[in-house]
């Protein structure tokens, strides 16, 4: 990491520890947003927040001489760009390094509810294994992966799943003329192909609920839902739904519309596979958050280019 000339950060979220430390150790004094009184709040060319808090168009109105905005992970869906612009408010978020983790993740999640890992463990710890036969899991080989918002993630989903022997067929709202997997025009279609549908596109108003009870009825009794985009893409009462009726066979879901503390409905819902919003976190994805970060906040300093999402 680059050494930088150490300033007092405004902390607008709560900062893991590994990036606190990191950022104290380049010199850095981290003040709290919630320690200060309300209204305009001045002092401070630089804010940290996370793709979850974000930074929305009032709360730019409040950081009165903000001029970059770091913010741990990929999602812009709850960053006003439109408002950091106006401002001349760089942000400088962490791409890229989320990606091949993510995407791990993807998989790793299909296969837990699938090939239903997650019910083995508790089959054999129970002791359920002594009385009786598990119950069949869900051949992948030679099935259609669906994936819907082909972006970096997206992509690497779709390589995975082709590497285990998956056909791949995408959807989104831009083309990508490149792509080797064939486009499918609307997320509807690309339901009623697949044999799992894999949501990988950004949160936001645009992509509000898209997989409702329709989508889920196109998807079908042998179809799986696998969520690692935003819980906001996911209308949660027809997702329960459609597991308690069958009318999907399952899914497996790292995201919610409430996180920390999801509906109790979605965690008492069968044949559902969850974690919390974990797919980016092993120890060598932290660290080169940390370094993007801490790099980036130095770049801005010394003047020198970063990475800037505004601009991309």
């Amino acid at each position: 990491m680059q050494a930088s000339p150490g300033e007092s950060l405004l902390v607008m979220t709560a900062v893991p520890a590994d990036l606190r430390q990191a950022l104290e150790a380049d010199g850095h004094r981290l003040v709290d947003l919630a320690a200060l009184p309300p209204g305009p709040v001045t002092g401070f060319r630089i804010g940290v927040t996370s793709a979850m808090a974000g930074c929305d168009a009032a709360m730019f109105g409040r950081l009165q001489g903000i001029k970059l905005l770091a913010s741990t992970g990929t999602g812009l869906d709850r960053i006003d760009l439109d408002a950091a612009r106006a401002q001349g408010c760089a942000v400088l978020n962490t791409p890229d390094v989320l990606t091949e983790d993510t995407a791990d993740y993807a998989i790793a999640l299909l296969y837990g509810i699938a090939r239903r890992v997650v019910y083995a463990d508790a089959f054999v710890r129970s002791g359920a294994w002594a009385k009786g036969r598990a119950e069949s899991g869900t051949r992948l080989f030679g099935k259609t992966c669906g994936i819907f918002g082909l972006g970096r993630i997206g992509a690497a989903v779709a390589r995975r799943a082709q590497g285990i022997g998956m056909k791949v067929i995408w959807s989104g709202p831009r083309p990508k003329p490149d792509a080797p997997w064939p486009h499918v025009p609307s997320i509807a279609e690309l339901a009623e192909q697949a044999d799992v549908l894999v949501m990988c596109c950004p949160g936001g108003a645009e992509t509000a609920g898209i997989v409702d009870a329709a989508i889920l009825q196109k998807l079908g009794a042998a179809g799986f839902l696998i969520n690692i985009a935003r819980g906001s893409v996911v209308d949660e009462a027809a997702l329960v739904a459609a597991l308690q009726d069958g009318t999907i066979r399952g899914a497996g879901t790292d995201v919610f519309a409430s996180e920390p503390e999801p509906d109790p409905a979605m965690l008492a819902a069968p044949h559902l596979v969850v974690a919390p919003h974990y797919a980016s976190l092993t120890r060598e994805t932290r660290v080169d958050i940390v370094r993007m970060i801490v790099d980036g906040i130095a770049a801005f300093q010394a003047g020198r280019p970063h990475h800037d999402a505004t601009r991309a």
